[in-house]
């Protein structure tokens, strides 16, 4: 990637004919001229063009064209427009003077130098290298003889020179005109001046090119240090020394401070410069790199066409820099497998740098390497090869051996000839890449950590387990450090981007610890799971946590909480309705907002600590197990279509956790539609989908014959199971699952439920509850105008019910269509009458808010101005879309005028609950009155609340357990949307349980838990015990789960 550049400083001379016309007129056009120059250093290169004209004609009138005072203005006017970015001008103004220079001062004159310096300055910024070398070597030359190699002009001009050779890769040769170059201007100028720091500058330039980022380092921070000094912090060579910082801790893989100086250069660009220049079109191109190598692919797409569209206007399409610009987008399509486009891309930058760089600069064998890429990924191996020998000739020959490009296109070619058959040769090529990449980049870079991968995954392919296995253990400690260390600069959308990056790497892990019965890797295996599951849930809830406690703090996360109900506000309008722009400041606001509290806010860092299996180990008891569930991508030495289930089992007394494989995710499918004609995918799609649909009940010996029977033998010993589920074992009950004719398996286990084992070992952090209040809502009136409630129209409740046979599966039933209406829940007027008795003989107060009291405005006052009431009953209508993007893929496709609450991409919006008056804006699309909540409350804004002080939430209603289930971090929904908040306890439902079954189901257990004084978690399993002696089917009870 071509770096922003110091290109040069351009001299101008101060040197005055010792003619004696007009003194006067000679001291007034010098004196406008450095005034001129001042107002440029401030970046007012308007008022500085006026004053140059002012010049200009004094010098003109007075002194006439041919004088040398007109060709200083002629000069000077260059270097405004050059920093303008007219460079077409620039190059008409800079010839002029040089011109006039060259008939009235002669060719051995400074300023005529100095105008060669210019426009070898510019040449070289449109790619004529050998016309900028040419001037450079005159300026040399003639400030050697007439000005001496001690002066601060042949300085710069070495500098220049030594800039150019560094573009054109011949280092060698930059290296040595740097040293020079800085040596006489630290003995003449000082080590203040702005030009010394512009020659640290270069020579940090030129050791990041080498791949020496060590060396380059300190050469940076000293200039950035000079520069700020003496020209202040929105100069742009201030500007550029953040951005060359920012490129340097990029090309380290220190993501945190990249960004930070990237945006801080950015800013100051586009202030001092503006946004068509082109210096400006490079800090986008560099941000652009970083979102890309962050996951922020939608952000780096934007970045990246703007900078190309810069690019295109300013200098023209046969420019390197526009050519870097087409690169780095074509690089992104190939991230995001958009491979013709890449492909496209490639050959046109190809082209463009063969023609103005040739075919032995560093920047074409660059194109080459990717060209190479991406016809691996269109299976064109042979055409891969050679691109990929061809461009580590060039590099070898430019760059040396020991240099991060030549090591990466060393991993293409390793890559292909795994692909082709020939491990030996891969391995032995992959091997040199690896050394030289940690001794130029070190252990937490990137690229070194893909070569990691790529050599284990090669290993393993070779059947050697034993070279293998270390490889993949010092893989998953180097990327559970790069995490811990982004964790604290980035917001939640961006961290979730960022672990993403390492999905493949965490398949590949738990793929070989089950293909080679790893013994060092199981252990690993049980950490990894604890560190990733919840991960982002957990840093969201500490952040909240923390910045509440903090005084510092609070008010940031309550601007950052208002921005967000804003952002709620604007994703529920209709698409068409919706302000874009609006909504895209909002997410920008609250996304820098949330970075800045998770970069300031104290005790994150330990609050985020992690835990590893040993400790889990020591906080179980004698008869108890932990389990950690997890599902992966398998790879069966490559990857394969199938996913994968497995259990990682600890007890204590154990050497180390155990790893049972249990199942493919196909069977589990299977499992719950046995016999059934439809294909796996559709299955899959149901089951990852919404609702519930009776099932025999004999078909649920699958279940166990999958997820249990596995375990069973393992846990002779065992009365109470931790475990945490992953996948779609979110959507089963555990407890409900027989192990034979008469027995479930909450008969014999004592089963918990948790997000993460971790649990057992991280305190409870949450507040202490004081207030024995509730606030119970049902009864809802779902129309406006109560009269025209009707009677259950969406619900079929007592279709499972009326046969003892049945019991649960999944599919696909659909909520209400744009049109329709949720209808009035009559069981549930009666059930919060009954908790509301219950909940006073134990002397809690309670607020029932039924009708059209129940309103989301209602809602919303809990946990505002008051700590949130203890207990918080909910008997509503919940209601659960799956990610529209499955919708379509599986070609159940959406209509277009459905509820942006179905089509929405965001998971948290495509869940929640119905309160009073929903159904108006359900139909409608928004509230009946502007200005008004619409009495559809989501998930998204139920996380925004402050829950901090509720006991227990109490979901009755349908399908309030469900949601998006994504990766390590579970089912995005209302179950998330609470313990964001703070609730300790949720109790939600995973099927429709019919009205008579509910209340039942919830009096007993509030009867357990209040009267019977027993902790929440036995009340809960209590009640179900009593529930299955009441009801033989476990529909009519088992949908209820609780989550701690």
């Amino acid at each position: 990637m071509k770096t922003i550049l110091n290109l040069s400083l351009f001299l101008l001379s101060n040197f005055l004919s010792a003619q004696t016309i007009d003194s006067t007129a000679i001291r007034q056009v010098d004196s406008l001229i450095g005034v001129s120059r001042t107002l440029a250093a401030k970046s007012d290169f308007e008022q500085a063009l006026e004053v140059n004209a002012e010049a200009e004609k004094i010098a003109l009138e007075k002194l006439g064209r041919e004088s040398a005072a007109y060709a200083n203005c002629c000069n000077n006017r260059g270097t405004l427009m050059y920093y303008i970015g007219d460079y077409e001008n620039v190059e008409k103004w800079w010839i002029e003077a040089k011109a006039i220079r060259e008939e009235v001062l002669g060719k051995e004159h400074p300023d005529y130098a100095a105008s060669l310096n210019n426009l070898a300055a510019l040449y070289w910024s449109e790619g004529n290298y050998k016309e900028a070398e040419s001037l450079y070597l005159e300026a040399i030359a003639i400030r050697e003889k007439k000005q001496g190699k001690e002066h601060p002009d042949y300085a710069g001009s070495l500098s220049n020179l030594a800039a150019l050779y560094d573009d054109m890769g011949a280092f060698e040769k930059a290296e040595i005109i740097y040293d020079e170059a800085i040596a006489i201007r630290r003995k003449m100028l000082g080590k203040e001046h702005p030009k010394y720091a512009s020659s640290l500058n270069g020579l940090a330039i030129l050791f990041m090119h080498m791949g020496a980022y060590e060396k380059a380092e300190p050469y940076y921070l000293e200039a950035k240090a000079i520069w700020e000094k003496t020209l202040g912090k929105e100069h742009p060579d201030y500007a550029k020394s953040l951005n060359n910082l920012a490129i340097l801790y990029y090309q380290m893989g220190q993501y945190e401070k990249a960004e930070e100086y990237y945006l801080e250069a950015k800013a100051i660009i586009g202030k001092t410069l503006g946004k068509e220049h082109p210096e400006y079109a490079a800090s986008l191109s560099n941000l652009a790199n970083l979102y890309m190598d962050m996951g922020q692919y939608e952000k780096a797409e934007q970045c990246h066409l703007e900078a190309i569209a810069i690019r295109e206007n300013a200098l023209g399409k046969e420019h390197p820099e526009y050519a870097e610009s087409l690169n780095n987008l074509a690089i992104l399509y190939g991230y995001t497998a958009a491979f013709k486009k890449a492909e496209l891309l490639f050959i046109e930058t190809n082209a463009i740098r063969e023609k103005i760089l040739g075919k032995e600069h560093p920047e074409y064998a660059n194109g080459l390497q990717n060209l190479a890429a991406i016809c691996m990924d269109l299976k064109q191996y042979e055409k891969a090869e050679q691109l990929s020998l061809e461009a580590i000739a060039i590099l070898e020959k430019t760059l040396g051996k020991e240099n991060p490009n030549f090591a990466s296109a060393l991993s293409d070619l390793a890559e292909n000839y795994s692909e082709v058959g020939k491990p030996e040769s891969a391995e032995q090529i992959f091997l040199e890449c690896k050394t030289i990449q940690e001794n130029t980049l070190g252990k937490e870079h990137p690229d070194y950590v893909l070569s990691l991968n790529n050599l284990a995954g090669l290993y393993w392919n070779m059947g050697k387990y034993e070279m293998a296995e270390p490889l993949f253990l010092e893989l998953s400690a180097v990327n559970k450090h790069s995490i811990e260390k982004s964790m604290h600069h980035l917001s939640e959308r961006e961290l979730n981007n960022y672990l993403n990056r390492f999905s493949q790497s965490q398949n590949q892990i738990l793929s070989f610890a089950q293909n080679a019965s790893s013994k060092k890797l199981i252990p690993v295996c049980y950490d990894n799971s604890l560190f990733y599951k919840g991960f982002l849930f957990k840093a969201a809830s500490q952040v909240k946590r923390l910045s509440l406690s903090d005084s510092t703090t609070t008010e940031k996360y309550n601007l950052l909480k208002s921005y967000e109900r804003r952002l709620a506000m604007e994703y529920s309008q209709p698409i068409a309705e919706r302000d874009s722009a609006k909504a895209v400041e909002l997410e920008e606001k609250a996304n820098d907002l949330e970075k800045d509290l998770t970069r300031t806010v104290a005790g994150y860092g330990q609050a985020m600590r992690q835990v590893d299996w040993q400790e889990v180990q020591q906080a179980l008891k004698p008869d108890e197990a932990a389990i950690e569930f997890v599902h992966y991508h398998y790879y069966d030495k490559k990857q394969t279509d199938s996913t994968m289930y497995s259990a990682l089992l600890l007890r204590p007394g154990d050497e180390q956790p155990v790893f049972i494989p249990l199942f493919e995710e196909k069977q589990l499918a299977a499992a719950f539609a046995p016999g059934t004609k439809e294909q796996p995918s559709e299955l899959l799609a149901q089951v990852y989908s919404r609702g519930a649909q009776p099932l025999k009940t004999a078909q649920l010996a699958g279940l166990y014959q999958l997820i249990w029977q596995p375990l069973d033998s393992l846990l002779s010993k065992t009365t109470t199971v931790y475990f945490s589920p992953a996948g779609l074992l979110h959507r089963i009950n555990f407890g409900a699952i027989p192990f034979d004719k008469n027995q479930i398996l909450s008969d014999k286990y004592r089963l918990v439920r948790l997000g993460s084992t971790r649990s057992l070992v991280v305190p409870d952090l949450t507040k202490n509850i004081l207030t024995n209040s509730a606030a119970l809502f049902g009864g809802i009136h779902y129309e406006m105008d109560s009269t025209a409630t009707t009677r259950d129209t969406i619900e079929n409740e007592l279709l499972a019910a009326r046969s003892g046979e049945l019991s649960f599966a999944y599919a696909d039933r659909s909520a209400p269509q744009r049109g329709d209406n949720w209808g009035f829940l009559s069981g549930t007027e009666k059930e919060v009458s009954q908790i509301q008795s219950l909940l006073q003989s134990s002397n809690f107060s309670s607020q029932v808010l039924s009708g059209e009291n129940a309103t989301e405005e209602a809602f919303k006052t809990l946990g505002k101005d008051n700590p949130s009431p203890r207990i918080l009953h909910i008997a509503t209508h919940g209601f659960f879309f799956p990610d529209p993007k499955e919708a379509r893929s599986t070609g159940r496709g959406l209509r277009e005028a459905e509820p942006v609450f179905k089509i929405s991409d965001h998971p948290m919006i495509r869940s929640g609950l119905i309160l009073a008056g929903g159904n108006y804006a359900w139909k409608n699309g928004k509230p009946l009155r502007p200005g008004m909540e619409d009495g559809i409350l989501t998930a998204y804004e139920i996380s925004q609340m402050d829950l901090s002080n509720t006991e227990i939430v109490v979901l009755s209603a349908c399908e309030t357990g469900l949601g998006d289930i994504q990766g390590n971090e579970g089912v995005y929904g209302l179950q998330r949307a609470f313990k964001i908040a703070g609730a300790k306890y949720l109790v939600m439902s995973l099927w429709q349980v019919p009205d008579q079954e509910t209340s039942v189901f919830m009096t007993t257990f509030y009867k357990n838990w209040l009267q019977g004084k027993m902790a929440i978690p036995d009340a809960f399993r209590s009640t179900q015990q009593e529930m299955r002696e009441r009801f033989v089917n476990p529909y009519q009870w088992a949908g209820f789960v609780l989550v701690e």
